[in-house]
This record gives C-alpha cells, sequence and structure tokens, in this order.
C-alpha cells in the first residue's frame, strides 16, 4: 500500500472511530464517514465495501499491533527481551488495550460488538495457542483444546470488561497477574 493510499485509509478509520465515539454503529452511515475523512464515495468503496468490512479491517489493523509476534520497545513499556515469556506478553497486550481503551469501550459496546470480539478472539487464541499453552502440559487433559481456549478467551475479555468498568484503575502488571492466576488452574 503507498503513502497515499495509506493515508486515506488512516483519514477513514480516524472518521469512523470519532463517529462511533459518538453515535451508534447501526446510526452511522457511510456519507458521515466521507465526509469525516474528506473522501468521495468511490475512494471509500475502492478501500472498504461495507462499513462491516471497515469495522473488521480497523480491527484487524490494532489486533495485528496488539497481538504482533514480535514485541518490541515501545514509549510506555519495553517487553523486547520477554522472549515469549506469558506474563510479559499478556502485560504486553494490556498496555496496549490501555492506550485504546476509549475505543475498546465502544467497540465493545456497539451493536456490533459480537463481531468485535469475534475478530478479538481469532487473534487472542492464535496467541493463547502459542504462548500460554504452547508446549506446557495442561493439568487438564479433561477439558477439550477448543472449550479450553473459549474459557481463556471468555475469562480474558471478562478481565478487559471488569477493567474498563473501573476506570482501568488497575496497572497493566496487575491486571496481568489477575488473569494468569485465573487461568492458572485451567493450564
Amino acid at each position: 500500500m503507498d503513502r497515499r493510499q495509506r493515508k486515506t485509509r488512516d483519514a477513514i478509520f480516524d472518521a469512523f472511530s470519532e463517529l462511533l465515539l459518538h453515535s451508534s454503529y447501526s446510526q452511522i452511515t457511510v456519507q458521515e464517514i466521507i465526509d469525516g475523512a474528506n473522501v468521495g464515495r468511490t475512494t471509500f468503496y475502492a478501500h472498504f465495501p461495507t462499513k462491516d468490512d471497515l469495522l473488521r479491517e480497523m480491527c484487524a489493523e490494532m489486533f495485528a499491533h496488539v497481538f504482533s509476534k514480535a514485541l518490541k520497545a515501545e514509549p510506555t513499556h519495553d517487553f523486547s527481551m520477554a522472549r515469549g515469556d506469558p506474563m510479559a506478553i499478556v502485560t504486553h497486550l494490556f498496555y496496549h488495550l490501555r492506550e485504546h481503551g476509549r475505543m475498546l469501550v465502544v467497540l465493545l459496546t456497539c451493536e456490533q460488538g459480537e463481531l468485535f470480539q469475534r475478530y478479538f478472539n481469532e487473534y487472542f487464541n492464535e496467541l493463547v495457542t502459542r504462548h500460554i499453552l504452547g508446549g506446557s502440559m495442561r493439568r487438564s487433559a479433561v477439558l477439550p483444546e477448543d472449550f479450553l481456549m473459549d474459557h481463556i478467551a471468555g475469562s480474558f475479555v471478562g478481565v478487559v470488561r471488569w477493567w474498563l468498568k473501573n476506570d482501568m484503575e488497575q496497572s497493566p502488571e496487575e491486571l496481568a497477574g489477575y488473569f494468569m492466576a485465573a487461568i492458572q488452574p485451567a493450564v
């Protein structure tokens, strides 16, 4: 994607994000998005065939960064030397989620929250498989793998919702500790 396309895409994401903060998903029109992004209708549809595709792509971009395979030093935290440590990886996730907190509240509570959660689970399940369950001997062979994955992902989303409800008062380190302690008996 060239620089001009990236700039257009970012403008559409920004306009859509701003609209989501003030309007319900179903109320937002493509016209409002293109007006806010200052792009033409043809340009919008060249990037996103539907509003649902825009939501999916926005989530994919956010999650690709949040769930990146390589941890890098960032302004708010540095887990670049963690090398697959599940606690560090989960803490890293909470730092990113804190940065996107306002948008997360909107996405988790909008009418399309289920769609958002499905995209989130896809990324999260890969992370769980790779770093939390990967190579470790599970304590409970009674639980089917897909059940365990859903349980861990649901627990994580529950922790995020609880954190948001409590105005994100806890640090990412604290929250990662809560989450790891909660899932420890199952893995």
